[in-house]
């Protein structure tokens, strides 16, 4: 059996969606994202499933690669990686406040919160996002299919228009690194 076709099919599938981002919108989160930093801002991911494995790459490759060595550094902090706060979270109140307590505790108004949620309707996300908007944070949303209420709420919108899981997480990830590219060559 040659799984030739479906790879190409995949990766064709890709390539199209790609082409579909929208690049204004990508561009306002990296002059977020510096501002932020320049700012002495604190940057929040967070995300759920393979959406946290995105937030907390975010974090280390804000923190280390545009970081070390740097006079400039970001104070990036995924929360989805702190793991006892999550579980008393979500044993002793509910899995829903997991990121809006956390936020309670830290965000300060013009903090960025980086929220990633394919579906844009990941109820823990929109709790928190709720919140850091409330008070005064600036919302870098990512997600897919139609956004859902993530993309209602968010302040710049790196939307993957694709109702196809796997894309929209690829694609989540090449954001970072198309960002962390472009500010990796800036001497700052």
């Amino acid at each position: 059996m040659s799984y030739t076709e479906k790879i190409d099919s995949y990766l064709a599938l890709l390539t199209e969606t790609i082409k579909k981002l929208d690049r204004s919108e990508i561009e306002k989160a990296i002059i977020c994202l510096k501002n932020a930093r320049d700012t002495g801002r604190f940057i929040y991911s967070m995300g759920n499933g393979g959406s946290a494995a995105t937030a907390s790459h975010y974090a280390g490759d804000f923190n280390k690669g545009l970081s070390l060595g740097r006079k400039k550094r970001f104070k990036f902090l995924a929360l989805n990686d702190n793991l006892p706060t999550i579980l008393s979270l979500a044993n002793d109140v509910s899995y829903e406040s997991i990121f809006v307590e956390q936020l309670k505790n830290f965000l300060q108004s013009g903090d960025v919160i980086v929220a990633i949620s394919g579906s844009g309707n990941s109820a823990n996300i929109i709790n928190g996002v709720t919140w850091a908007k409330e008070h005064g944070g600036i919302v870098i949303g990512l997600t897919g299919f139609s956004g859902g209420k993530l993309f209602e709420l968010s302040d710049i919108h790196l939307h993957v228009p694709i109702d196809n899981m796997q894309i929209v997480e690829d694609l989540h990830m090449v954001f970072d690194h198309l960002m962390m590219s472009i500010m990796y060559g800036e001497t700052e």
